[in-house]
């Protein structure tokens, strides 16, 4: 959904809208619809902005994306997610990749991919949809979980809600490298500059205390610690 004046683009590039042009920064913009998923395929906890009863809420939440779609879902008894389905929303989804250190205190700066999607969400009724739309929020959280575990009954599903957003109109910035400062008047202070890296990654599983010790670790979760 689009509010404001477009520019010509093709299914390769970001559709660019009043709410997505970049003011400030350009020059860490991502146009090529490419970086959207790249961003988003990276992560599987965002965080939706709405207007609940005339109060700005953002609430971290789960996603899944696939294709063109990107879905989130909650309690049928949500706030936001029952506004959600009646407005337009924005959702953004970031990565921290690293503290930059600058010799300046004004020119520190953090190495980050981020993602901000404006639409309004469609509810999923549809039972295939909504189970297929499941299993992407589980596939992305953990890879190989949904086929290992028992399926969402009836009544589980209808305490569901979940929310279907268009990939339409969004905008992507990214930053990376090391400080802007190193040839500037401060490069000869002789202090120590660059970058921090920070790496999320999935560490090794920690059993229930209350499963029983016959129950082998499943195969995509032994994975994760394969060399």
């Amino acid at each position: 959904m689009s509010t404001g004046s477009t520019h010509e683009t093709t299914d390769a590039e970001l559709l660019v809208t009043e709410r997505t042009r970049l003011r400030r920064g350009k020059d860490k913009g991502r146009t090529a619809r490419a970086d959207l998923h790249a961003v988003l395929a990276d992560g599987f906890v965002c965080h939706l902005g709405v207007v609940v009863d005339g109060t700005p809420m953002v609430v971290p939440t789960v996603y899944g994306a696939t294709g063109d779609t990107l879905y989130f879902h909650g309690s049928v008894a949500s706030r936001s997610l029952v506004s959600a389905s009646e407005g337009v929303v924005c959702v953004t989804v970031t990565h921290v990749d690293g503290i930059v250190l600058a010799r300046s205190a004004f020119e520190h700066s953090i190495n980050y991919r981020s993602a901000m999607i404006y639409g309004v969400p469609r509810l999923v009724v549809e039972d295939d949809e909504k189970l297929s739309g499941l299993r992407v929020l589980t596939e992305q959280a953990m890879r190989g979980q949904w086929d290992y575990v028992r399926q969402p009954t009836r009544k589980e599903m209808a305490a569901t809600t979940l929310l279907a957003l268009p990939l339409d109109e969004a905008s992507v910035k990214v930053r990376m490298g090391p400080p802007d400062d190193g040839d500037g008047p401060d490069a000869g202070l002789g202090l120590w500059a660059g970058v921090v890296p920070l790496i999320n990654e999935r560490g090794t599983p920690q059993p229930d205390p209350a499963l029983p010790p016959d129950v082998p670790l499943p195969p995509h979760l032994r994975r994760l610690n394969a060399p």
